[in-house]
């Protein structure tokens, strides 16, 4: 685990992980500090939005066992060419933000990295991803393209597709894409993803892949969420959710697409997408900054834009907020 988190917290965190109780003592000699500063650290980890339940007699226990990300369990899960590709992975306890985090680093190999817990995750248009210690997945992905900027439109695209397809390799049947870049399933969201992008004009560009994925709701953090959710764990089947596994199969699948796209464009991906498509044949409201557009979804096109039937006729819609009539009813 990484600075973000005080090392005997981190700690603790590790010897409660399996959900068992721990005495005060034992807890205190393992780490070797005082009953009380046990105590302390305990408080620490209930500021993360973990739940440790103190019981005299039997001592400290998480409210439910946690399964901690391992950066060697993480490779070992994606396909070998692909986590041969990775010239850095690396997993932090607590950080303001995965891509905020990969941005900062110097080099412009391909580097992915993931927490257990964000600060500062940002979704779209600023928003604040709401996101409790080790109960979700949480990783970014760089990657340097020779293509300027302005190729890489679709990328959004892609990406989605590569992530629904790294969750459908762990069992999560059913997952759809929701323009320009939500994953949902029965109408509520199950996570998003979020590109930044930068570079020269004729390029190259460094695309930053921020992907947050719903795995494990504690009920203290559902408490701050403001639109219908849903969660790997609540899906059919269930899906296999051990987050190490989840991470590397989302993580293969991403570089394996953003290889694939950097070669070949959106045109592979644009099928994908199209049997995906949560939005399409909706009646569905797009909002941008200082104009709503409404009328029914007709998929994308080549270029990954949002087809828009309206009144006035045919829309191409590059950006904006898609609201899906009737889907908070039906997922409320």
């Amino acid at each position: 685990m990484s600075a973000g988190l005080h090392p005997r917290a981190a700690a603790l965190v590790r010897a409660l992980a399996d959900g068992r109780f721990r005495s005060g003592t034992e807890l205190a000699r393992a780490l070797g500090i005082s009953r009380t500063a046990v105590w302390k650290h305990v408080e620490r980890l209930a500021a993360l939005g973990l739940e440790v339940h103190a019981v005299r007699g039997k001592g400290y226990r998480l409210a439910r066992p946690l399964e901690l990300l391992d950066a060697e369990a993480v490779r070992a899960a994606m396909p070998p060419t692909a986590a041969r590709r990775l010239a850095a992975l690396v997993v932090h306890d607590v950080v303001d933000s995965t891509s905020e985090w990969l941005r900062r680093q110097p080099g412009d190999g391909p580097a992915a990295c993931l927490a257990e817990c964000q600060t500062a995750g940002r979704g779209r248009r600023g928003r604040r991803w709401v996101s409790p210690f080790g109960a979700h997945l949480y990783l970014s992905l760089r990657w340097r393209f020779e293509a300027s900027p302005t190729a890489l439109a679709g990328l959004s695209v892609a990406a989605g597709v590569a992530v629904a397809e790294g969750l459908e390799a762990c069992g999560a049947h059913g997952v759809g894409l929701k323009w320009p870049n939500d994953l949902v399933h029965g109408g509520a969201k199950l996570g998003g993803i979020l590109i930044d992008v930068a570079g020269e004009e004729s390029g190259p560009a460094d695309a930053v892949v921020g992907v947050g994925v719903n795995v494990r709701m504690p009920a203290g953090a559902a408490a701050e969420l403001d639109q219908p959710w849903t969660e790997l764990a609540a899906l059919p089947g269930p899906p296999d959710c051990s987050r190490n596994r989840l991470a590397g199969r989302v993580l293969g699948a991403l570089v394996g697409a953003l290889e694939r796209f950097a070669a070949e464009g959106l045109a592979p991906f644009v099928d994908g997408w199209a049997r995906r498509d949560a939005v399409a044949g909706h009646e569905v409201e797009v909002q941008g900054a200082g104009w709503t557009l409404r009328g029914r979804a007709l998929g994308i096109d080549t270029g990954g834009a949002l087809l828009l039937e309206t009144g006035e006729g045919l829309r191409r819609v590059t950006a904006g907020e898609v609201s899906v009539r009737g889907w908070h009813e039906a997922a409320g």
